[in-house]
C-alpha cells in the first residue's frame, strides 16, 4: 500500500538515498547531501505555513519506507504543476502512479485547481506512462535549459470541468 504524508527533518537520511544514483539520471545529475536534504525538508515545512498556500510536498511511503518524494505548485490561481521521484529500487511497483491519483484529487478537490501540468525527460518515457496512467495527456514538448543545452521535455496536462471530472474522460476523481 501507498501513502503520502508530510515529510519529517528526520526524513533526511532517507532524502538522500531517494535523490541519488539511477533516481537523479534525468533531475539535476547532481546527489543530494545530508544538509541539503535538511534544507529541502525545511523549505517544504515552511511552505506548508504559508497563505495563501502555493505548494505541497509529500513524502511516498510504501508501508513504513520513505520511497519518494511528490509535490503539487500552483503556478496560477487555477493552474498547477506536479512533479515526482523514487527511489530506484522502487520503480515498476505502480507507486508513483498510486500517489499522482492522490496528489490529482486534492488538487481538483482541496487547493480548487482546474488544470494540471507535468512533464518529464525525453529519455525516461516511464514517467510519462505514470502521468498517462493518472489521466494525464501528452499535449507537447517544452524546452528546459539544462547543463548539456536545451531539452525538449514531454508535457502533459489534465483538466477539470469544475465538478472534479477531467477533461479527456479518463479519470473521475470524485461525484
Amino acid at each position: 500500500m501507498v501513502t503520502l504524508r508530510a515529510l519529517a527533518l528526520d526524513d533526511a537520511p532517507a532524502l538522500t538515498r531517494i535523490y541519488s544514483g539511477a533516481s537523479i539520471r534525468h533531475t539535476t545529475g547532481k546527489p543530494l547531501t545530508l544538509d541539503q536534504a535538511h534544507d529541502k525538508i525545511r523549505a517544504a515545512l515552511a511552505r506548508a505555513a504559508e497563505t495563501p498556500r502555493v505548494q505541497w510536498s509529500w513524502g511516498i511511503l510504501h508501508e513504513d519506507d520513505l520511497i519518494g518524494l511528490i509535490s503539487l505548485r500552483r503556478r496560477t490561481p487555477t493552474m498547477g504543476t506536479i512533479s515526482y521521484i523514487l527511489r530506484d529500487d522502487s520503480w515498476g511497483h505502480g507507486y508513483a502512479t498510486h500517489a499522482a491519483h492522490q496528489v490529482v484529487t486534492a488538487a481538483f478537490t482541496t487547493a480548487g485547481l482546474n488544470r494540471l501540468e507535468a512533464m518529464h525527460h525525453p529519455d525516461n518515457p516511464a514517467s510519462g506512462r505514470v502521468l498517462v496512467k493518472a489521466g494525464f495527456t501528452r499535449i507537447g514538448t517544452a524546452d528546459r535549459d539544462t547543463e548539456t543545452g536545451t531539452v525538449p521535455y514531454e508535457l502533459y496536462a489534465l483538466e477539470t470541468d469544475g465538478n472534479s471530472h477531467a477533461h479527456n474522460g479518463r479519470l473521475v476523481i470524485g461525484r
